[in-house]
């Protein structure tokens, strides 16, 4: 089984990592738009470089550019070395807005790969909850092969919309911009560790993008239950939205972030718009600086005016949710740590467009 197979290869490095710096070739890779297919491709270049290591610096970011989502999610996985997962409930949070594929939605490849991993890690209970947006969450996950994994690999699923009113933690609306507050749901906050993967794409009903920050969405109630107040409407109807996003993620800390970017919306989205393909894999624990060096991509790929216009520090959504303490606030502090040649030439692309 993957499973297995995995834990013979691995039995996860993230228990020390070699560190040092060391000299190889480095391929650069240049957007160029496919007019058959509306797809943006890559093409390489070799020149050389120098690795960087992996630190403790919080407000890190891995950034691994792959020929393939799994192996990205594990080399990125194995040079971060998360911590806070052995011997812990894990809550996995997906992007399951819809059931369409990847950048749209999670891979269920990779989502399957990730449930491997942290086993692997000693995840001692690992349950994947989603609310979707655009679907029906239980049908969504129906056809993303979300259940498949119950029986493979033991894990729990929950689907927020099914959740007793007893399931909901309210927050209150002080110090926020929601009316009313907001309803999280609990077993994000009962969990050991929370771990969420998402997308990179941007986000055509008011986010304009919609990353890890706005992933946290999906934990929240649209209605819950004996409680007939509409959350989502007053979210995606109020001029506030992307700061009400940010602070969602005040409820929670994550122990693990995991953006997918092999593919990207660079326009239209959540469910659909221009495709590109700068084939990289994220991963950090501080969903600010993941949020911005993922805004830095879209920008190098050419994105939507909302995500080009002005400092990245100064877009709503990340500007708000460094003022509450989330992550970063500014470019300065964000390392990106790479894992070889191709990653880091791609690092050093996107760099001047984190400001």
């Amino acid at each position: 089984s993957e499973k297995k197979r995995y834990k013979r290869r691995s039995v996860l490095r993230w228990v020390g990592l070699a560190t040092g710096a060391f000299a190889v070739p480095v391929t650069i890779r240049a957007a160029v738009t496919s007019p058959q297919n509306n797809v943006l491709a890559v093409t390489p270049t070799t020149i050389p470089y120098t690795v960087a290591a992996a630190s403790s610096n919080p407000h890190r970011v891995v950034l691994v550019q792959t020929e393939d989502r799994v192996s990205g999610m594990r080399a990125a996985l194995d040079l971060l070395q998360p911590k806070g997962i052995s011997g812990r409930t894990v809550l996995l949070k997906p992007n399951f807005n819809t059931a369409d594929p990847a950048p749209a939605a999670t891979d269920p490849k990779l989502l399957e790969a990730l449930v491997v991993v942290l086993q692997s890690a000693g995840a001692k209970q690992i349950t994947i909850g989603d609310r979707s947006g655009m679907a029906d969450t239980r049908t969504a996950m129906q056809t993303k092969g979300v259940f498949k994994l119950v029986d493979r690999y033991g894990i729990k699923v929950v689907v927020f919309d099914e959740l007793g009113r007893e399931q909901w933690q309210y927050f209150p609306a002080a110090g926020t911009h929601w009316e009313r507050g907001f309803a999280l749901a609990r077993p994000v906050l009962d969990a050991g560790a929370v771990v969420t993967t998402c997308c990179l794409k941007t986000h055509r009903f008011g986010g304009h993008f919609t990353l890890s920050l706005k992933n946290s969405v999906g934990m929240v109630a649209k209605c819950v239950p004996g409680d007939s107040y509409n959350y989502m409407r007053e979210l995606h109807s109020s001029p506030h939205q992307r700061l009400m996003i940010a602070e969602i993620n005040k409820a929670y800390k994550p122990a693990l972030i995991l953006l997918d970017g092999f593919e990207a919306l660079v326009n239209g989205g959540p469910e659909a718009g221009t495709v590109a393909k700068p084939k990289v894999m994220l991963a950090g624990t501080d969903r600010v600086a993941i949020d911005a060096v993922a805004i830095a991509i879209l920008r190098f790929l050419g994105t939507t005016n909302e995500v080009s216009r002005g400092s990245i520090w100064n877009l709503e959504q990340i500007r708000r949710a460094a003022d509450l303490g989330l992550g970063a606030i500014n470019a300065e502090q964000i390392e990106l740590v790479t894992t070889n040649s191709a990653s880091e030439q791609f690092a050093s692309s996107i760099r001047k467009f984190l400001k």
